[in-house]
């Protein structure tokens, strides 16, 4: 009789054939629609899509959302209306690799590249002169982080969750290494460690208004530890918590009381 694991590797290797051979599943009409009512600009031959909704008439206020990880700009569907009817612009795209971007193979994808794509993106809308309030969530918030460092033009920071090294489950996660796909988007979480003094630096050092939107379920930042900390290592943020049913993802899971949330902050100064 053969060991049970040569029995195993030849059930999975039908197996894997068939899964790689399945086609990718239809756009439901939601995502359809969400494609549809956006464009692309190219970056460094990259195709990177976005969306621009005019808004607010009477205010020149400009907001850019960053979405997290492994997720896209279609996270903000829920409060995307609501955003339009406070800022003139409501900008969102897909960071390359994810959503309706590129996702080129083999690649080194980094903070760093996504953080120029948004420059890239900013320039190409003509906004670069313009104050900018970015709104961001999980892999977001470190790109966020990143555009801060640089300084390059006004901002105000609404961040839905800062992951410091050390605090969360996402820094201990352990990609699986036979994707190399998933491998080289997942060093994210390395590169967060390595330049962990460059971004939450920035967030110390910044005069730049903060403000952290928080669920107390969140399993990734959990409660009250990672609180706690955020609070002891950026002293000068307000904060929103939550009700206590909410998790990781707000603007989805509770997007009325995220939406206020974000306003009174928006609207306090």
């Amino acid at each position: 009789m053969k060991e049970w694991w040569v029995q195993v590797g030849l059930l999975s290797v039908p197996l894997l054939a068939v899964y790689l051979h399945i086609p990718p599943p239809k756009l439901s009409p939601a995502l359809l629609s969400w494609r549809s009512s956006g464009g692309y600009f190219t970056y460094k031959d990259q195709n990177i899509f976005y969306r621009d909704s005019t808004g607010a008439v009477g205010s020149s206020d400009i907001v850019i959302l960053l979405h997290g990880f492994p997720t896209s700009s279609y996270d903000w569907c829920k409060i995307w209306e609501g955003l339009t009817q406070r800022f003139h612009r409501v900008i969102a795209l897909d960071f390359v690799g994810f959503g309706f971007s590129d996702k080129p193979r083999p690649h080194r994808y980094s903070i760093f590249e996504q953080a120029s794509i948004v420059e890239g993106l900013v320039r190409h809308l003509g906004l670069h002169h313009q104050r900018i309030n970015l709104l961001s969530h999980d892999y977001g918030d470190t790109v966020a982080q990143e555009l801060l460092h640089r300084s390059l033009q006004p901002l105000v920071l609404c961040l839905l969750f800062v992951q410091f090294p050390g605090c969360g489950s996402t820094s201990r996660q352990c990609p699986p290494r036979n994707n190399r796909f998933l491998f080289s988007i997942l060093q994210y979480i390395n590169q967060r460690k390595k330049h962990r003094d460059r971004w939450v630096g920035a967030l110390m050092s910044t005069s730049v208004p903060l403000h952290l939107i928080y669920g107390p379920l969140d399993p990734v930042n959990p409660h009250p530890e990672f609180l706690q900390l955020y609070k002891k290592v950026l002293p000068m943020s307000t904060v929103s918590v939550l009700d206590d049913h909410i998790s990781h993802y707000p603007q989805l899971e509770d997007p009325t009381g995220f939406l206020n949330a974000y306003l009174n902050f928006i609207n306090s100064f």
